[in-house]
């Protein structure tokens, strides 16, 4: 595993990929260039380290999604850690597939699923093998949770209490809700606090700080945010994350950094967490 050169901060939720068609509409501002080395400069400029490059479930294949995911990593030099991803409708043939090209793969730090994006449930059997694969890999599964840019997608796959069923089931797998579940924030609280398995991140919970009423929105975004934390009991299982290029690297740490939290927690959340989590060396 590589060596954080820069920062000690590292952002758990970031995108990446040729395979996204409607990147000029949705980042969080016009004329984005969507490259390694821009995501590398915002990572830069506030001291984040090490990104975690969550692969679409937009790319045609699997082997494409490993392809392209080594390509990003060896481009950043090792900063932008490699995932994967599966979609359990394909069948389980697929699964099993998909499952045999992962076992040849080097350094994935997790695999990640897009339930509301795609019809199923985190807790379809179709994922069985998917959970004990990482298991044995030793790596988190990070869940999509809560609203999709999609429009076509369905919320009732993508609610946080779905994934109390595998996390008491899996109970040797770490399990991740991205994007606090919003708008289930405090069902993301609950489950975490109940399940010493399951994290949570901060990603994409902000829009582009021009829009009308932004100042609103951080402020609205903090209380939550500190309100699921004190109801969980502590930080130690919060993740920070952005979104990129759905939300500027400057903004997702500005959320965090601005909570009325001790500066230990902020810490943990910026970095110290994630480093556990994903096994991460540091230099001091």
């Amino acid at each position: 595993m590589p060596v954080l050169p820069l920062g000690r901060r590292v952002d758990v939720h970031v995108h990446l990929s040729r395979y996204w068609p409607d990147l000029a509409r949705n980042s969080y501002r016009s004329g984005l260039d969507f490259t390694v080395p821009s995501l590398l400069r915002e990572l830069d400029a506030q001291s984040v380290g090490f990104a975690v490059l969550l692969q679409l479930y937009l790319s045609p294949s699997p082997a494409e999604v490993l392809r392209e995911g080594e390509e990003m990593f060896t481009k950043s030099g090792g900063r932008l850690l490699r995932t994967v991803t599966v979609d359990p409708t394909q069948g389980e043939a697929a699964v099993h597939e998909t499952l045999e090209m992962w076992k040849r793969a080097r350094d994935l730090v997790a695999i990640k699923l897009y339930p509301g994006y795609r019809s199923f449930y985190p807790h379809d059997a179709r994922l069985h093998p998917v959970y004990e694969f990482a298991h044995k890999a030793q790596i988190p599964v990070m869940i999509h949770q809560g609203d999709t840019l999609d429009p076509n997608g369905q919320l009732k796959f993508a609610r946080p209490l779905e994934v109390d069923e595998v996390a008491v089931r899996f109970r040797d797998v770490r399990f991740v809700l991205c994007h606090l579940g919003n708008p289930w924030i405090e069902e993301v609280a609950e489950v975490v606090y109940k399940n010493s398995n399951v994290y949570t991140d901060t990603s994409g919970l902000l829009a582009n700080p021009a829009v009308p009423y932004f100042r609103e929105m951080m402020g609205r975004a903090q209380r939550r945010l500190t309100n699921a934390i004190a109801a969980m009991g502590d930080a130690r299982r919060v993740l920070y994350g952005s979104d990129w290029p759905l939300e500027s690297i400057e903004t997702a740490v500005g959320l965090i950094t601005g909570l009325d939290l001790p500066a230990e927690d902020k810490e943990l959340i910026l970095g110290e967490n994630a480093r556990a989590l994903f096994r991460i060396d540091v230099s001091d």
